[in-house]
């Protein structure tokens, strides 16, 4: 069981699964995998409220990724701590070589 199972290739970027915990002492995108859910975890410094965690999720990624915030959708789990985002103009190869660059340390 790998983090590769959270990311699915798809034609115009990549979709990955991610479990959030907002409100954590400091950010950490990502800060590891659940291999029980199959999503890749990520810590986020802001709250919950009014979509502060989803934006600073967006941002975090878009410079994790060197890619613009407006090419990152979160497609299902807006409201909820397990969300699906599609990147756009990410490979397959580059999203589990980014993650994995920070996930196997």
């Amino acid at each position: 069981m790998s983090f590769e199972e959270a990311i699915k290739a798809l034609d115009s970027g990549v979709m990955i699964d991610i479990e959030v915990t907002p409100g954590s002492r400091s950010l950490s995108v990502p800060s590891g995998y659940n291999e029980w859910r199959r999503r890749i975890e990520v810590k986020l410094t802001k709250n919950a409220q009014k979509g502060k965690a989803n934006e600073q999720l967006i941002e975090s990624l878009a410079e994790l990724f060197g890619i613009n915030s407006s090419d990152i959708l979160i497609s299902s789990g807006a409201t909820s701590s397990k969300k699906s985002l599609l990147i756009k103009g990410v490979s397959y190869q580059q999203a589990v070589s980014v993650f994995g660059a920070r996930l196997n340390k």
